[in-house]
């Protein structure tokens, strides 16, 4: 969504540290065509007013102008103000002294509130708890149905029935949590097309009587300035503690996230980076702030990496690559490992400089086909050849390429790839006593000594 954010001030900041020497001249010029591509990025006009004066206040600082490394120390600048305008040191949700939790979703029709309800049932679940969701929508069609489907699909209970009164639902969804020992208790409101008094009535009485421990509005970053008027409007209406960033995946120019905590006061707490359940992240301003200047964002990557590689299928498949016994079958688990960490430009986004690698969107739609494409081979393949892909000789070629829908070309591809991986583990393990220790990688020896 910041690509097009990232790319100006890349530009920006690398053409300042071409100039060596800086001068104030040089950093204000500079902070004008930040200015310039924040709002081009629709972030709000007041917000970024104040974050450009308290950049250059700090940029023309004898500190910075005077450093050995001048632009370096002005990117510098600009990321903490960037991590403090996102938020600072982050927001999480704090657990309630006595069980259950509740946290209460609102926001208008549209923004995602149902399956984010779900997108968090699932966050807790795999962290070790055991959350129960309440279907208070009751007047989007099918919004109790879709919240049913999902929680059915969780394994998490859902309390609310067609006809019921949302604060009904709401009550007695918290009953049933503490009657089952289950938190957090997580209550998907409904919406409205736009803002209206019945509505932000029942939101109170809801807050009211069920008293809950945090109240999230769920915001669709897709919708820009008007997401921040939205939120604002929320926290004066009903008052809210933190905000939910849905499609945060989607090409709009994103400058809600740079907006919404400072226009309302309020944190980001999650970020939704997906239409499945497991694609909602908590939000950390400072991983955001060093993707957008480019520096990338590690921590989330090997997260996500954790999160989808099995740790002993990751050891088996380094045993096998030591002794030679890599086979197809690995080759193809591997490239299905690759898909459940999510797109391929997300992944690359997160690596430093990694956006170098996304400026050809063609390039990486052919790179999102081959793995889909080798799937499809390799599946096309018997047992034995999966095993023992050097007795795939030409006419088994044009077998598997028939098979799979594809061409003897890409077949030769896939073989010629899954060689050359070989050949490189090889290469390594004839370095192996050559290499450095390396702490926490499985498969890798403790040189003695």
């Amino acid at each position: 969504m910041l690509d097009n954010l990232s790319t100006r001030l890349q530009t920006i900041f690398d053409r300042l540290g071409g100039r060596g020497r800086l001068t104030e001249e040089n950093v204000q010029e500079a902070l004008r065509e930040v200015r310039v591509a924040l709002l081009e990025a629709d972030v709000n006009f007041k917000v970024v007013r104040t974050f450009v004066e308290r950049v250059l206040a700090r940029a023309v600082g004898q500190d910075v102008l005077k450093s050995l490394t001048p632009a370096q120390q002005v990117v510098k600048v600009v990321h903490d103000e960037l991590v403090e305008l996102l938020g600072g040191s982050g927001h999480r949700l704090a657990p309630a002294p006595h069980p259950p939790t509740v946290i209460m979703l609102i926001g208008l029709q549209g923004s995602g509130k149902t399956t984010t309800a779900a997108k968090l049932a699932r966050h807790y679940t795999t962290q070790g708890q055991h959350p129960i969701l309440a279907a208070a929508d009751t007047y989007r069609p099918a919004a109790q149905d879709q919240l049913q489907t999902l929680g059915a699909e969780l394994g998490v209970p859902v309390v609310g029935a067609p006809g019921e009164a949302p604060l009904a639902i709401c009550r007695r969804a918290r009953e049933e949590a503490a009657a089952r020992g289950l938190t957090p208790l997580i209550l998907d409101t409904a919406g409205r097309l736009h803002i209206d008094e019945p509505m932000l009535e029942e939101l109170r009485a809801i807050r009211r009587e069920v008293a809950p421990h945090h109240v999230l509005l769920v915001v669709d970053a897709m919708t820009g300035q008007d997401a921040v008027n939205v939120a604002e409007r929320f926290n004066r209406a009903v008052g809210i503690d933190a905000v939910v960033l849905t499609k945060l995946d989607g090409d709009a120019r994103g400058g809600a996230a740079l907006s919404v905590r400072s226009v309302t006061g309020r944190p980001i707490a999650f970020v939704g980076t997906g239409e499945k359940t497991d694609a909602l992240e908590p939000f950390h301003p400072d991983r955001l702030a060093s993707r957008i200047l480019g520096m990338g964002d590690v921590l989330s990557l090997v997260e996500r990496a954790q999160a989808s590689v099995d740790q002993e299928q990751a050891e088996a498949l380094v045993r096998k690559l030591r002794e030679d016994a890599f086979t197809l079958e690995d080759f193809r688990a591997q490239l299905r490992q690759v898909r459940q960490m999510g797109p391929l430009d997300q992944l690359l986004g997160m690596l430093p400089f990694g956006r170098a690698l996304r400026g050809a969107p063609q390039e990486l739609t052919a790179e999102s086909a081959d793995l889909d494409r080798f799937d499809a081979i390799i599946a096309s393949m018997t047992p034995g050849e999966r095993r023992h892909p050097d007795t795939i000789n030409g006419s088994r070629r044009q077998r598997i390429a028939r098979g799979s829908g594809t061409s003897v070309q890409d077949v030769n591809r896939l073989l010629k790839q899954h060689a050359q991986l070989r050949k490189m583990m090889k290469q390594l393990k004839g370095m192996e006593g050559k290499l450095p220790r390396m702490k926490g990688l499985p498969g890798f020896p403790t040189p003695r000594g």
